[in-house]
């Protein structure tokens, strides 16, 4: 191990400290032998509609952007930045289970074949992967570790949270051209009074999620009047 990246990480963390997340997961791996350490997160588990959307980010040690936190704790103007320099200096993948896959299994099966995804399609195979939450998904067999709140504790677990959610947010904004009248370009799809106001004036679309009471019940009590 070079004294550059020995030195990398101690700024790293002493930097963190302060604020935020930090390095220490990642140094652990390292340190155990474990040379690429990818941090995952998800998001979109809430939604009446759209994928659910996983992110794995390998960063580098010595290019670690400053102020990477829990994507909720930023304001969209910081997400942003950060997006930049991370997509810049790190290792960045993206998975995301369908609607679909979401009604025939449950959303937090769907979400672990998200994290999945995205850990398989990193283009640097990691050593070891950090999780955020409490739960190993199904299938995942190379060395891992879950971090409860994780993306406020691991830095690359924070970096995966931001791409996940930006990545879910100009999803959702794209959807929205295609399908106007839900507020999906400000609501991402969560059931807020404009998208549940949409739902009664327009129905339901392909792209929400059957499996979830709202939606459910709209479609019930439309087959109920219907018969």
């Amino acid at each position: 191990m070079s004294a550059d990246f020995t030195c990398a990480w101690h700024c790293a963390l002493l930097t963190s400290r302060m604020s935020g997340p930090d390095f220490t997961f990642e140094m652990r791996a390292h340190q155990n032998g474990l040379a690429h350490v990818a941090g995952v997160d998800e998001v979109g588990r809430g939604p009446l509609a759209g994928p659910v959307v996983a992110a794995a980010v390998i960063l580098d040690p010595t290019s670690i952007p400053e102020g990477l936190n829990d994507s909720k704790k930023l304001t969209a103007k910081r997400r942003e930045a950060l997006l930049d320099q991370i997509m810049k200096n790190a290792h960045v993948s993206i998975g995301q289970a369908s609607v679909a896959e979401i009604d025939e299994h449950n959303i937090l099966r769907a979400s672990h074949m998200a994290m999945v995804r995205a850990i398989a399609g990193l283009s640097l195979a990691p050593d070891h992967v950090l999780i955020d939450g409490n739960m190993v998904p199904r299938g995942l067999t190379i060395s891992n570790e879950t971090i409860i709140k994780g993306d406020g504790r691991s830095q690359s677990i924070a970096a995966a949270s931001i791409v996940a959610k930006l990545w879910r947010d100009r999803h959702m904004v794209d959807l929205a051209q295609q399908f106007p009248g839900y507020g999906w370009e400000k609501n991402a799809g969560y059931g807020t009074a404009q998208h549940l106001q949409g739902l009664k004036a327009l129905g339901v679309t392909p792209h929400h999620r059957r499996s979830f009471k709202p939606i459910h019940n709209i479609l019930y009590q439309d087959k109920n009047v219907s018969d």
